[in-house]
């Protein structure tokens, strides 16, 4: 009787036309493969041998390739992310991982998702994008043909993605309207919020964290949202003037959330009003403009989350569900740090 010689999962994933991770899955018995794709799997076992590995145990690999997907955009936050994958390459290679950036176009929500889903010859993809239902479908296509995904700083709910990676938005949201709140004295009682026309959910949720606790706490204090501003500077500059000449009493300004980006327009802006004391401006993620604008006084607070954890929590998650580790999903999500000029480092 001739008993088919041990293979490796890469030489099943070769014959099957699938990626290891895809086999892995399948001699599992892990969900997230479609029938189809599993009897390509059982074949090429058939042909080639089941790998020496017990199953239910995790499997080692001594090199992985992982994609981290960013968008394009007018955002020193992006451009940061990207620089700090490029710094943790020394880590990466140091556990046996391959790590590429791709920036795709978030403007344009059908070509995004068709750009992810050409995504190819990886075991996993660290993803930041919008919250939209194609973008939905090719993390699900993705998942299916047994890519590991996982949201990264602003996550996709709905999807098949296994875990979400980075701070409660919401909870940021909380924090700022409770420093501005608690920064506000009579006669002031308009708290404003800034934000850019977006669909990515950490976006979207951190002005309703913001309202909420006003709400709750401030009813005293009234949440006015200015109209969608341009993301660059000196977009946000022109349409914010305009409103606060036109629909804001500045004297009754007590504070200013700005969601994302464009702050330095925002802060040009409110010097053109000639308060003698600004309101309050707290904004998002610490970059060189946000610490120059931190140090001069015109921000008042930063809110930021420790972007070289949440790169490196993505990687190690990303491997131990490509190895079956037991309790990959259990992710410690990064505190919500408060920045002032007093604490800077």
């Amino acid at each position: 009787m001739n008993v088919p010689p041990a293979s490796t999962i890469a030489d099943i994933a070769r014959l099957a036309g699938v990626g290891t991770a895809t086999v892995d899955r399948v001699l599992n018995g892990r969900p997230g493969v479609n029938h189809e794709t599993i009897q390509k799997v059982m074949q090429a076992v058939a042909a080639l041998g089941e790998p020496p590995v017990l199953r239910g145990r995790p499997r080692q690999r001594s090199n992985f390739r992982f994609a981290y997907v960013l968008p394009v955009g007018d955002s020193q936050f992006f451009d940061q992310v990207e620089r700090q994958i490029a710094l943790n390459a020394g880590d990466f290679r140091h556990k046996h991982t391959t790590e590429v950036t791709y920036r795709f176009n978030s403007d344009d929500p059908a070509e995004f998702a068709a750009n992810l889903t050409q995504v190819s010859d990886c075991d996993g993809i660290a993803l930041l994008a919008p919250d939209l239902p194609a973008i939905k479908l090719a993390i699900n296509e993705k998942v299916r043909a047994g890519v590991h995904v996982v949201t990264l700083f602003s996550d996709v709910a709905g999807s098949m993605r296994e875990v979400y990676v980075g701070a409660d938005n919401r909870a940021a949201g909380r924090t700022a309207g409770l420093l501005l709140a608690r920064m506000s004295a009579p006669p002031r009682d308009t708290l404003l919020v800034l934000s850019q026309a977006t669909r990515l959910s950490a976006e979207i949720e951190r002005p309703i964290g913001f309202a909420q606790v006003v709400e709750e706490r401030f009813a005293h204090l009234q949440v006015q949202r200015a109209p969608d501003l341009p993301p660059d500077d000196d977009g946000a500059y022109e349409v914010l003037r305009e409103f606060l000449r036109n629909e804001i009493e500045p004297s009754r300004l007590a504070g200013i959330y700005s969601v994302g980006s464009g702050t330095a327009g925002v802060v040009r802006a409110i010097e053109e009003l000639g308060l003698d004391d600004s309101p309050g401006l707290v904004a998002h993620d610490f970059t060189e403009l946000h610490q120059s604008l931190l140090i001069s006084g015109d921000l008042s607070y930063v809110l930021h989350q420790d972007i070289h954890y949440c790169v490196l929590t993505a990687a190690r998650v990303l491997r131990a569900l490509c190895e079956n580790v037991r309790g990959a999903l259990n992710v410690v999500q990064p505190r919500v740090e408060i920045l002032t000029a007093e604490n800077l480092h």
